[in-house]
């Protein structure tokens, strides 16, 4: 048992529910290079003062990149922690402060998605070292655009050579209680680009080639695609005509789909192309693209293995075990799962209505989690 460890965890909840919304009150959508490099400053200044080796990676556009490593000269196989420091919601979107609570629950940009997460590794790491815990390396390592390209993937290669030894990658995204995460849907995003020939609208019935109508008819068969277990396509972004009075001729959209398996996404890319060249309106010409990529994380005998070994620790330690579930969002853990390294996912904080203003954690659920990271880190 380890006793001494989770009085440990119980002793810093306050002090780290603090700095949980210190850090959540540092706004960080991903296009806001100054506002990660705040934030990932503040966690690397905190474990300055811990003795911890602390590496920044500069990066011209996107946040820089950190890692943090307790027990650097170890001997002990490596551990890797993992979340992202970048949030969707533009600034201001929680008003000011950012961050709210009450009794039970905290509220803010990130709380859930995914700083909470990050706070609850640090704070595991912390009263490992209170505990004198040495057996091994412990990495902390911060993700700055996992939810854009902005590095052109360098940023995940950064965290995955990071890890590369690590026998254990421990995605810190939000959790569902009792469940780790070992399956995530991909996420392939494509450009549709219409072109139809433009006329007034009073010669509509005989000239011209309507680039929206066209539009529609594909989005309508793209739409069809709503298996909650499988593909599943949104198409949210479209722009197209000029004024209300010209037959438009041009109009572009954005489909977003979501894929399970490599096979899925093959077929994805077929049927893309088959709707593309499909003329629902004479006259018009479509063209397609690939504008955005991630990997499926596919479930795999590696990370259950891992899943398996996790569960002997908390058994161990009379914790609740973890059952493997899948979920629809894609995350790095596909990345980290393609790299080779075993990797599970999930095991951040707990809370819900991620990517939206009402974005909450349930406090409690902080030191549950760190307590589940630290022994895994001490005993795995």
């Amino acid at each position: 048992m380890n006793d001494m460890l989770f009085k440990t965890i119980d002793s810093l909840n306050e002090q780290y529910i603090s700095f949980w919304e210190e850090i959540c009150n540092i706004e960080t959508p991903t296009l806001h290079k100054e506002g990660i490099d705040r934030a990932s400053t503040l966690i690397s200044e905190k474990a300055k003062e811990k003795g911890w080796m602390v590496e920044v990676y500069p990066m011209d556009i996107a946040g820089d990149l950190v890692s943090i490593t307790m027990n650097p000269d170890s001997d002990g196989a490596p551990i890797s922690f993992s979340g992202h420091l970048d949030t969707v919601h533009p600034l201001g979107s929680f008003g000011t402060p950012a961050v709210k609570r009450d009794e039970t629950k905290i509220y803010g940009p990130g709380v859930t998605d995914c700083k909470g997460g990050i706070v609850a590794g640090f704070m595991a790491m912390d009263a490992l070292d209170r505990c004198g815990f040495k057996g091994r390396p412990i990495h902390l390592l911060l993700q700055v655009d996992e939810e854009s390209s902005l590095s052109k993937k360098f940023s995940i290669k950064y965290i995955g050579e990071k890890a590369k030894d690590s026998i254990a990658f421990i995605n810190l995204e939000g959790s569902s209680r009792g469940k780790v995460c070992v399956e995530r849907k991909g996420i392939v995003t494509f450009t549709f680009t219409v072109t139809g020939v433009e006329a007034h609208s009073s010669n509509c019935a005989k000239l011209g080639s309507n680039a929206i109508l066209e539009a529609a008819h594909k989005i309508i068969e793209l739409e069809k695609l709503k298996d909650d277990d499988g593909l599943t396509c949104n198409c949210g972004v479209i722009n197209g005509g000029t004024v209300a009075n010209t037959v438009p001729g041009k109009c572009v959209f954005k489909a977003n789909i979501r894929f399970s398996t490599s096979e899925q996404l093959e077929w994805v890319r077929n049927y893309v192309n088959e709707i593309a060249e499909t003329v629902y309106v004479s006259g018009c010409t479509t063209e397609v693209v690939q504008s955005g990529f991630r990997l499926a994380m596919e479930r795999c005998d590696r990370n259950l293995e891992l899943v398996d070994r996790i569960n002997t620790v908390l058994a161990k330690n009379e914790m609740e075990l973890l059952t493997p579930f899948k979920r629809k969002g894609g995350s790095d853990a596909a990345d980290i799962t393609s790299f080779g390294i075993p990797c599970v996912d999930s095991l951040g904080v707990e809370g819900g209505r991620i990517h939206s203003p009402e974005e909450y954690a349930y406090l409690d659920s902080l030191s549950r989690s760190a307590k589940i990271l630290a022994v895994i880190a001490k005993d795995l």
